[in-house]
């Protein structure tokens, strides 16, 4: 048995969905424009840096999330799919995904949950390691704040190592380990794979594999 690890945005979607996210809250009139898009930005082009505030982030990314019913947020999900996420599917992606049919294949992103659950039964992608947006147990709302180990950087293999844990599971359960990812940042999990494969990387990742002999393609 193989393991199949994804990265989600700049990788099997030709954009990022969180940035989406906050630019389709923006269109709906639900968030303060001004204040959202500079945010947005700020945050997207630290973590192009690689110099990202993840608890920052977190907080920013799922502070919207606190102030609205579970039902609006998943009609409005329902929206943001058909309308940003949809046309965003990189080309090559579901091919891809079928090369990997007979493996364990799993997203790996430092996106929210509520975000990219949704995007990975679209791919029809069985499992998905995300960051976890916190949850109020009587009301069921989330709370705005993030529960647990984000999954960017070397919070991936952290989350990773515990979910395969949970499934009792190890990296020598695996004949060949895979991994896609476009960015840098993900640099400490494309390292502890047997295969790493770099996706129309950022320049950096792309001089990293480059160096390394690494696979490089582009899904787009």
């Amino acid at each position: 048995m193989n393991l199949a690890l994804f990265d989600l945005d700049n990788t099997l979607l030709a954009g990022d969905s969180d940035f989406e996210w906050g630019q389709f809250l923006i269109s709906r009139g639900i968030v303060d424009p001004e204040l959202q898009a500079a945010k947005n930005a700020a945050f997207y082009a630290d973590y192009k840096a690689g110099t990202l505030d993840i608890e920052a982030f977190m907080t920013f990314q799922m502070g919207p999330l606190s102030h609205h019913s579970r039902a609006e947020l998943s009609a409005w999900h329902a929206e943001f799919m058909a309308q940003h996420i949809r046309p965003m599917i990189a080309p090559g992606t579901r091919a891809l995904l079928e090369r990997h049919a007979n493996d364990l294949c799993v997203i790996i992103t430092a996106t929210n949950s509520f975000v990219t659950g949704p995007i990975a039964r679209e791919l029809g992608v069985p499992h998905l390691i995300a960051s976890i947006p916190a949850i109020d147990r009587q009301s069921g709302r989330f709370t705005g704040s993030a529960s647990g180990t984000p999954a960017f950087q070397a919070g991936k293999i952290t989350r990773l190592e515990d979910w395969l844990e949970s499934q009792a599971l190890w990296w020598d359960s695996f004949t060949h380990s895979y991994f896609y990812s476009d960015s840098h940042n993900d640099l400490p999990l494309l390292q502890r794979v047997s295969q790493p494969v770099a996706v129309d990387p950022d320049d950096t990742l792309r001089q990293h594999a480059q160096q390394m002999g690494w696979q490089i393609i582009s899904l787009r």
